[in-house]
């Protein structure tokens, strides 16, 4: 009965370590996981049912990180890396991929109402101002999201942006 007992406390040990590296990858935390799964499968090779388990995700967990460390090619891969980085909040990166979008269709109205949103998000009045404008100019739709939008909020006093959208 006293062999048991550390057989049983192992396994827990095995179970818990399994089941945070789970939570890691739930999380979106593939480069934690990964190293969380590897370390499993080393530390408790015993369980060879949790050790594939652990296999699996660790396969998936690498093919995450690539993508996710992977380019955005074209224009509809690099505009919508640039959106999904406006929702992460990271403004200056949405910034850089959206102007590299620009590269692949040059003046492309969504892209520069897009610019327009996250210059203004990062306190750069002028040059918001300067996007909103082209992207008015090129598709009037935008004037009615832009005096919607919340994102531009703290513009929607000012007198250019009144003037771009005709709220005057």
């Amino acid at each position: 009965m006293r062999e048991q007992r550390p057989k049983k406390d192992e396994y827990q040990k095995a179970l818990a370590a399994f089941g945070q590296a789970v939570k890691e990858f739930q999380k979106g935390d593939f480069e934690k996981a990964a190293a969380s799964f590897q370390d499993f499968i080393e530390k408790y090779p015993a369980d060879k049912e949790v050790v594939d388990r652990a296999k699996a995700y660790l396969g998936i967990a690498h093919k995450r990180m690539k993508k996710e460390n992977a380019s955005p090619r074209g224009f509809e891969d690099t505009y919508r890396a640039g959106l999904g980085k406006i929702n992460e909040k990271d403004y200056a990166g949405a910034v850089k991929l959206l102007e590299k979008a620009l590269e692949y269709k040059e003046n492309e109205s969504a892209v520069l109402y897009l610019l327009a949103d996250a210059r203004c998000l990062m306190g750069q009045t002028d040059e918001s101002l300067e996007m909103l404008k082209k992207a008015v100019q090129k598709d009037k739709n935008f004037a009615i999201l832009a005096q919607n939008e919340p994102d531009f909020e703290p513009l929607w006093e000012d007198k250019k942006f009144k003037l771009i959208t005709k709220l005057v």
